[in-house]
């Protein structure tokens, strides 16, 4: 009997761990692959989380386009159908789209746009949502070069805006859009946040302020700024600023402001269908 008590133990210990089924990022959809060396493997997810099977799986686009993928039970913003965006890992490790009918990405409405007037480049780092709304998705924009963000419009999952992260002047996007830590002001604590959507009327909206994160754990006056502008003069809100150089820590300069968990922002409507401009200048 202990014989066999024993045997069965060694046996119970030999057993072989069951291999978890993953699903593998597709590299020849002109996707872009976020931090590929780590967990991830280009997935728009943490760098320690896997695209695992029974799962949804975000990724990111390219600069201006959006992901047309998520799980299409998800009418409106919810705390779980929000995390499912993207691909399905089926459990068979194969991926399936939700909307065969559907590309994986879409050009936004092309109504913002970011001007880089200084002389080092700036990263906009989108949340990834549907998804777990994290800062991965990025947009890189060289001194004195004009891009155009993703911005959605009422068909895109929830009626949902796009938020980005403005990182400090030279902060690659491989430093900026990642999470970080309070150490440094970039990440989920870099010092102003924007975010836009465009209504079903052609009004799109438009949002800058300084990062309550920011706000939070540290005191010091950013060395850029950022500022609405409307080349069409189409927009009501104007003059949206935030300028540390003139209006100091916190400050903002604009007709329609406000504060969002003690940090200060503005907001301009850019009507129809016309461009409003992000520019960021250094002070």
């Amino acid at each position: 009997m202990q014989f066999a008590t024993i045997l069965f133990a060694a046996l119970a210990v030999a057993a072989p761990t069951k291999r978890e089924t993953t699903c593998k990022f597709p590299d020849s959809k002109g996707l872009f692959s976020v931090t590929p060396s780590k967990s991830n493997a280009g997935w728009a997810l943490s760098p320690d989380q896997k695209c695992t099977a029974g799962s949804y799986c975000p990724y990111a686009c390219p600069p201006g386009q959006l992901m047309a993928q998520w799980d299409q039970s998800a009418k409106s913003y919810s705390t779980g159908s929000s995390m499912n965006g993207g691909y399905y890992c089926n459990t068979d490790g194969e991926l399936e789209k939700p909307f065969s009918d559907r590309d994986l990405c879409v050009n936004g409405t092309g109504t913002v746009e970011v001007n880089n007037k200084a002389n080092k480049n700036v990263a906009f780092c989108q949340t990834v949502l549907p998804g777990n709304e994290a800062m991965l998705i990025p947009t890189d924009v060289d001194g004195g070069k004009t891009q155009t963000l993703a911005v959605p419009d009422e068909d895109y999952y929830a009626s949902s805006a796009a938020h980005y992260y403005i990182n400090p002047l030279g902060v690659s996007t491989e430093e900026g859009c990642v999470w970080g830590s309070k150490d440094k002001a970039q990440g989920n604590w870099a010092p102003y946040v924007a975010g836009a959507n465009t209504d079903s009327s052609g009004n799109t909206f438009v949002k800058i302020g300084w990062n309550p994160k920011y706000i939070d754990d540290f005191k010091d006056k950013p060395q850029y700024g950022i500022r609405i502008t409307c080349a069409d003069g189409e927009c009501n809100g104007l003059d949206c600023e935030i300028d540390p150089s003139k209006d100091g820590y916190n400050g903002i300069n604009g007709k329609d402001t406000g504060k969002s968990l003690g940090a200060s922002y503005c907001v301009v409507t850019a009507k129809n269908k016309n461009t409003a401009t992000i520019e960021v200048f250094s002070v």
